[in-house]
């Protein structure tokens, strides 16, 4: 529950139909285990305590009272548990028969939410026993106590920071005007629905879409819990299918007809930070809503939820070779459109042999290729100096050749020595101003070369580089239109294998090789016995830590804390608490400082959804204070240190 983490659990118990005094002792068993594993919102499935398919036996008052007293039983059970309990049974008020769910916490029911939408089409007849349940709540009297009772009832936790819950009942969740709706504008962040959703070809999928797009759609966390084993199969089965999702994200679903119970924590923070970034989230509905509050104890959620090491790059092969091919037609499609509004023919690429250079390379050539241009108009331009080495010119010639570019070889080392002494700088001396001068000599070169041929300057800097600041102010900053803008580093290197892998041509495929295995530098600093020296890792950091610490402090809104639990659970094995944090440190430090660079980009492509472009997702000053989010990891350095 701290950092807004907060375990949940979608329960389908073994029932007997028409049995509440078993059923109920089912429910309290399960409930039982769900608290020992740390559950704190446990849901149960519709009509649970009788079970769905008891017909016209709903009928009968026998059955009736006996799940009302069963209900009491129950709510008196989680008298000593720290969590919502939301159990399904029929209910009765006013002569009418509704199909509620009972929510109940410490041995209180705190209230009672009828199901809205009543199906009586195909397989289902509950018009013939339930009435649809009012939506503005009144007080019903239960057992002697006032309850509230209607479907616009929400459940709020004083203790956890945005924790708000709403229930549907099966059929609201299918229908066009959703309860859950409503409740989520209202402020809930998590909504329930107790089902008995019924097995047919297909269904499974369907259902789960629904799920999915429910929590998408309103930026929630959603638990599903359906009935399964012991309800009647006369005419239908029920499979117990059980689905946990999050803004549009499924985090678990139970094997069909497991009766197994499944877990995960639903991050009401990360909800939270979406919905204030989303500025067309929705009005507030001026439906009548009662907000009933509970209490849980404060404490650290043990995480069964995972955390990608690479969150931009899908783990699934599939997905991840769809996910290359449309980010190299947005890059493509992007610089086309320059193309068409300029009206120009020629391109202008420096080529290092490294990863950023190819990509920008393949990018530009796949676009030449949409406007039927021919390939010999993209310059292609080598420019060797004082730091590159034999693997990677012969890599940026050999690609240039094997694409059918335009190869211009410049040798900057002249030119930089000229300057050098024009400056007064000791060449002897490898610092910053020995670094950047080679790369502002390079931009040079390809501005003045695109001059001369007429032509615009593809930019190759990525969207991690960016992020760090790890570019020459007006060196390789700068271009005419930046197309890997949009893309992190981890990324980049997925993007040059997919081409690789699917260009069907060995020699391409071989080159694409070799420069994937080159490590990542940006060769300023003169080679050792040939070899390159300057490995950009070893200065800044491990690109997977920061591409991580991008993702989850802008599209999650995590602040440092919570950045690095999920870092350590992401990385565990890999990197110790110590170089964690380390980076973490450098990486906001970086982040603050290098603004300025931000604040001046060159136009490129948004590629996902975290971008860094100034006229785009990230309005940030670039004079802004990191005190206080390296406060925070100064803090969790000196935990880790005490022990």
């Amino acid at each position: 529950m701290k950092q807004g983490f907060i375990k949940v659990a979608a329960v389908t118990p073994k029932i007997k139909v028409a049995d509440p005094i078993h059923n109920a002792e089912m429910i309290c068993a399960r409930m039982e285990e769900a608290c020992e594993k740390g559950a704190k919102i446990i849901v149960f499935p519709e009509l649970c305590i009788t079970g769905y398919t008891c017909g016209d036996l709903f009928l009968q008052p026998l059955l009736l009272e006996e799940a009302s007293r069963q209900l009491l039983k129950i709510a008196e059970r989680t008298r000593d548990k720290d969590a919502l309990v939301m159990v399904g049974l029929p209910m009765e008020r006013d002569g009418r028969l509704y199909n509620v769910a009972a929510v109940l916490c410490r041995g209180e029911i705190l209230g009672m939410v009828p199901k809205a939408n009543i199906p009586s089409y195909a397989e289902f007849y509950e018009g013939r026993h339930f009435a649809e349940g009012n939506t503005e709540p009144v007080f019903f009297v239960f057992h002697g106590k006032a309850i509230p009772f209607g479907t616009n009832l929400l459940f709020s936790c004083e203790d956890v920071h945005g924790l708000t819950v709403g229930c549907e009942v099966c059929e609201d969740l299918w229908v066009a005007d959703s309860p859950g709706t409503n409740h989520a504008l209202k402020g809930a962040t998590i909504l329930a629905n107790l089902s008995a959703s019924n097995e047919t070809v297909g269904k499974d999928e369907y259902r789960e879409l629904l799920v999915k797009s429910a929590s998408a759609r309103l930026i929630c966390g959603y638990i599903y819990t359906s009935a399964g084993e012991g309800e009647s199969t006369q005419d239908l089965v029920f499979g117990g299918h059980n689905l946990i999702a999050e803004n549009g994200i499924l985090l678990a679903q139970v094997k069909k007809f497991s009766c197994e119970t499944i877990y995960s924590d639903i991050d009401v923070e990360r909800i939270l930070s979406d919905r204030r970034r989303m500025g067309t989230f929705g009005k507030e509905p001026q439906a009548e809503y009662v907000k009933v509050s509970f209490r849980l104890k404060t404490e650290e959620t043990v995480l069964d939820r995972k955390f990608a090491p690479q969150p931009f790059v899908p783990g699934d092969e599939i997905q991840r070779s769809r996910r290359c091919e449309e980010i190299l037609s947005i890059q493509s499609y992007g610089l086309k459109k320059r193309y068409e509004h300029t009206g120009l023919s020629k391109a202008v690429v420096g080529v290092s042999g490294g990863l950023d250079s190819t990509l920008a390379l393949l990018a530009t050539v796949r676009t030449f290729d949409l406007l039927g241009l021919d390939r010999e108009g993209i310059v292609a331009v080598t420019m060797p100096c004082f730091g590159t080495t034999d693997r990677t010119y012969d890599n940026a010639c050999r690609l240039s050749r094997i694409l059918g570019v335009t190869l211009e070889e410049v040798d900057i080392r002249n030119a930089v020595e000229v300057h050098f002494r024009d400056i007064g700088q000791d060449i002897s001396d490898h610092d910053v101003t020995y670094e950047n001068g080679q790369a502002r000599e390079r931009t040079q070169v390809l501005m003045d070369l695109a001059n001369r041929f007429n032509a615009l300057v593809i930019g190759t800097g990525d969207m991690s580089e960016l992020a760090l600041g790890w570019a020459t102010y007006n060196g390789d900053h700068m271009s005419m239109y930046g197309v890997n803008a949009g893309v992190p580093k981890t990324l980049v290197r997925h993007l040059v294998k997919y081409y690789a892998d699917t260009c069907e041509d060995r020699e391409l495929a071989e080159v694409l090789g070799d420069v994937l295995d080159t490590p990542v530098s940006p060769e300023l600093l003169p080679p050792v016995d040939g070899v390159i020296s300057q490995k950009t890792e070893d200065l800044v950091g491990p690109y997977e830590l920061h591409d991580f610490f991008l993702y989850y402090m802008l599209r999650c809104g995590y602040p440092p804390a919570k950045v690095y639990r999920a870092a350590k659970l992401a990385f565990a094995g890999l990197y110790d608490d110590g170089t964690i944090l380390k980076w973490l440190k450098n990486f906001y430090k970086r982040f603050f400082a290098q603004q300025f660079k931000r604040s001046c980009l060159p136009d490129g492509p948004k590629v996902g959804s975290v971008a860094l472009s100034p006229r785009g997702d990230l309005r940030m000053p670039s004079d802004a204070s990191v005190a206080l989010w390296i406060r925070e990891v100064e803090g969790l350095k000196a935990a880790v240190e005490a022990g």
